[in-house]
């Protein structure tokens, strides 16, 4: 009994510290998510007013741009998949992950290469576990976003865009990560990023409000050289920025959840110890007497 008594006291010992922990990673997760949600909230102007400006340039101007135009036949298509760096975000970075399968069956299908860059070490360990190859990984500021990390993967994913197939280069590019609805809904999403599929997704224009007429100076095809690249930039940007809120507000969840059920535990095995003390007692009561007995008999 009284080594029972000792694996629970260190069971109950060792949840409460595990709780401790979890109710710190859910006051941090909890700190943060606040401003990841305002810097989601402050990406949205300029992300709307440049959709606003690419949309009325390729809706209205008749030309032909390399970064708009269909190509007549898609041979390796680049996905890029969003995840989190750190664990214990709940089914964060694997729905993440099933929605990217998804997608490379769809493009895998229709007789397309797929050609996979990563964002965090959760996409990275996924894929080197089943030694899948990818072009490209960036790790280590998923729930902290930089402008910077942005404009460079919009650099390599330009570049390979640009280069012809037998140089490596790419047809389209997809771009898979968690748009953040609320605290509680936070949904895979898929975009295809290039050729351009102009969506206003985040603004609340009506669909049928005319579009504002722009004269180009020099010319629109020097207009959307100029656009473009920064319309990427904004959208590669505000999809890291939800990203990073849907993974603060997933582990906030999860941590909660987690310290919740650790207090069950903690309840449970302290229900057990005393089960196994008050055995031991009554046992220890029943030899004394069974003793007395024995000694008047």
């Amino acid at each position: 009994m009284g080594a029972q008594i000792r694996v629970y006291r260190q069971k109950i010992a060792s949840t409460s510290s595990m709780r401790k922990i979890f109710k710190a990673m859910e006051l941090i997760a909890a700190s943060r998510i606040g401003k990841a949600r305002s810097r989601v909230s402050a990406s949205l102007p300029y992300a709307n007013a440049i959709t606003r400006a690419v949309t009325a340039v390729a809706s209205q101007a008749d030309v032909e741009h390399p970064l708009t135009t269909e190509p007549a036949n898609v041979r390796r298509a680049a996905v890029l998949v969003m995840t989190s760096d750190r664990g214990l975000a709940g089914s964060y970075s694997a729905s993440v992950l099933k929605q990217a399968e998804h997608l490379v069956e769809l493009l895998r299908g229709d007789g397309k290469e797929v050609k996979t860059y990563l964002v965090g070490r959760k996409a990275q360990a996924y894929f080197d576990f089943r030694s899948r190859e990818y072009a490209r990984v960036w790790t280590g500021n998923t729930d902290s976003p930089q402008f910077e990390t942005a404009r460079e993967l919009r650099e390599i994913l330009l570049e390979d865009f640009a280069n012809d197939y037998e140089q490596g280069g790419v047809d389209e590019i997809h771009v898979v990560y968690t748009q953040f609805k609320s605290l509680v809904t936070q949904e895979p999403t898929v975009i295809r990023l290039l050729p351009l599929e102009v969506v206003e997704g985040e603004t609340e224009t009506p669909t049928d409000e005319l579009l504002p007429l722009y004269e180009f100076e020099p010319s629109p095809e020097e207009v959307l050289d100029a656009l473009l690249p920064r319309y990427i930039d904004s959208r590669l940007f505000n999809a890291q920025l939800q990203a990073a809120a849907s993974e603060l507000a997933a582990r906030q969840r999860a941590m909660k959840a987690a310290g919740d059920n650790a207090g069950e535990l903690i309840k449970k095995y302290t229900r057990l110890r005393n089960n196994a003390r008050q055995a031991e007692i009554t046992q220890e009561l029943s030899e004394i007497v069974a003793g007395a007995d024995a000694l008047n008999d």
